[in-house]
């Protein structure tokens, strides 16, 4: 999505860090002081007005009340997560299985759901959920709707030129 965002010509607040690798080729498109959100440090919000920042799920509950969000949130098969956490913790030569996959999807679920309930009940929070699956077959029918979300004439032709499938490694079915 932050690749499709760019190439839209939305700007992000990026700093490339964490560099690209096998399990993101492309790339992260993270900002590090998001990371301090939790400790309690969201001192960079302000410099993220008008821009496009990658925020993983549990970090959202501290974005700060006094400003006003658009949140895409990608959403993903639990089967699907679980094989690419999977195999991101073997190249990191971690062991995979040391937590039962059904011990993770519960916590996943858990704080899926948490997230979910206060992105619906936030008065300064405006979502849209984007089934990943369903962008990468065929992004056409997703882009509008995202489009008109983000109340922008957004280039939905260089957004959907950048999805890349073979990038969906790990699918449902193996397919």
């Amino acid at each position: 999505m932050m690749k499709m965002l760019e190439a839209a010509g939305i700007p992000l607040l990026v700093d490339h860090v964490r560099k690209a690798d096998e399990d993101n080729p492309r790339g992260y498109y993270e900002f590090e002081p998001v990371k301090a959100m939790k400790d309690g440090d969201n001192s960079w919000v302000t410099e993220a007005r008008g821009k496009v920042v990658k925020v993983v799920a549990p970090l959202l509950k501290y974005l700060p009340e006094h400003q006003e969000y658009k949140i895409i949130f990608m959403r993903r098969a639990m089967p699907e997560i679980l094989a690419s956490q999977k195999k991101m913790l073997e190249r990191r030569g971690q062991d995979p299985n040391a937590i039962p996959d059904e011990v993770i999807a519960s916590a996943f679920e858990k704080q899926l759901d948490e997230v979910l309930a206060w992105m619906e009940a936030a008065p300064n929070v405006d979502l849209i959920q984007v089934d990943y699956a369903a962008l990468v077959a065929e992004p056409d029918p997703v882009l509008g709707p995202l489009s008109a979300f983000i109340d922008s004439d957004l280039d939905t032709d260089a957004m959907a030129e950048v999805v890349d499938p073979k990038l969906y490694r790990q699918r449902v079915g193996g397919s």
